[in-house]
């Protein structure tokens, strides 16, 4: 059986990550020791990479790649060094594509734990054995690691084994966990939706007999915030069946706007309520003249039709509990209740995705 240490060197200008997947560029160091390659002396010996072929090498993939490919510009990126003990050490420098599920419930506030794992693809526990040269410290370049949405928080090594109907074979495990940059989706989204929201206030202070500058205002920000919500979705294409943290708070947003817009409808109808019920027509005093064959054969007409009297006169008594004496009221109503209830809204939900 053989021994085979690793060292793993992520590139700092080469490590981006999409939606369940991440791509990196990774010097992948791999050291053994073949009693066959001793020999005499005290210096180190470097071949040709192409010389790969003539030696034993572990047969060690990436699990859960999708896609990978090694360098060969202006030749193949391959380091063989022996050593006068019989130590090989095999570098290599590869890209690679890997699977990363990811939980994105609390997007753009998540938190996320990727892992790249490396195992023998056909020699079991019994034939190679893998670990992790300086344990931890075998992963080098994180610390000046640059992305462009995640911060690298922590990252450890683990000696695992991969269990198969074939028997067990050895597996390394690099974890790394990542926490993404919120600033950027405050401006570019939270930001604007917030100022959507409070300019759709801005009609509770506009006359009600300005029609035209009301309905403007809601008209023109339901349609904004419909186009930002679309625009958020649109940046997600892989993750379009998760109901994330900004898809909740875009809906809240719109809420709010979209209920503005009603609110006017409302006090516009109550206005026009209150304006025809004092414009009625008076009775005319001639009607107090009724001759005694009217008055029967209105009395006959209201028998016939007193069931359904009866029910429309529960409608309008249940109509009569939301009766608004003064319609201009609802607007000094509004400017208290919407902003008061949407700041209680904004505390919870950045609460419950930011501390839960």
């Amino acid at each position: 059986s053989s021994c085979v240490s690793f060292n793993l060197l992520p590139l700092c200008d080469n490590f981006d990550f999409l939606f369940q997947d991440y791509t990196a560029t990774i010097f992948l160091r791999q050291r053994w020791t073949d009693e066959r390659l001793c020999f005499d002396g005290n210096k180190s010996l470097s071949l040709d990479g192409r010389l790969v072929e003539m030696l034993w090498v572990p047969d060690t993939f990436i699990v859960d790649s999708k896609k990978s490919f090694l360098h060969d510009v202006t030749v193949e990126n391959r380091l063989i060094r022996i050593y006068p003990n019989g130590t090989v050490l095999y570098a290599i420098r590869i890209t690679t594509t890997v699977s990363c599920s990811m939980d994105l419930t609390k997007y753009p506030m998540d938190k996320q734990t990727c892992t790249l794992q490396l195992e023998s693809w056909g020699y079991n526990i019994n034939d190679v054995m893998f670990y992790w040269t300086r344990g931890n410290d075998s992963v080098r370049g994180l610390d000046t690691l640059q992305l462009a949405q995640y911060t690298v928080e922590d990252h450890f090594t683990s000696v695992t084994e991969a269990v198969y109907e074939t028997g067990r074979y050895p597996k390394l495990v690099f974890h790394f966990e990542l926490k993404r940059n919120i600033l950027y989706f405050i401006l570019e989204t939270y930001v604007p939706s917030i100022l959507l929201v409070v300019l759709s206030w801005v009609s509770f202070w506009i006359s009600q007999s300005s029609v035209p500058a009301r309905i403007c205002i809601g008209v023109t920000t339901v349609l904004t915030m419909t186009t930002l919500m679309m625009g958020a979705r649109t940046s997600l294409p892989n993750a379009n069946c998760f109901i994330k943290a900004i898809d909740v708070y875009l809906g809240i947003c719109f809420s709010f706007i979209f209920g503005a817009l009603l609110e006017y409808a409302v006090t516009h109808f109550c206005t026009l309520h209150q304006l025809s019920s004092k414009e009625l027509p008076k009775t005319d005093s001639n009607k107090s003249k009724q001759s005694s064959i009217d008055r029967k054969r209105e009395r006959n007409q209201h028998r016939v039709c007193s069931s359904a009297m009866s029910v429309m006169k529960r409608l309008f008594c249940i109509f009569d509990c939301f009766h608004v004496k003064n319609p201009y009221h609802i607007d000094n109503y509004a400017r208290f209740s919407f902003p008061l209830s949407f700041i209680i809204i904004n505390v919870l939900y950045w609460v419950y995705y930011l501390y839960f």
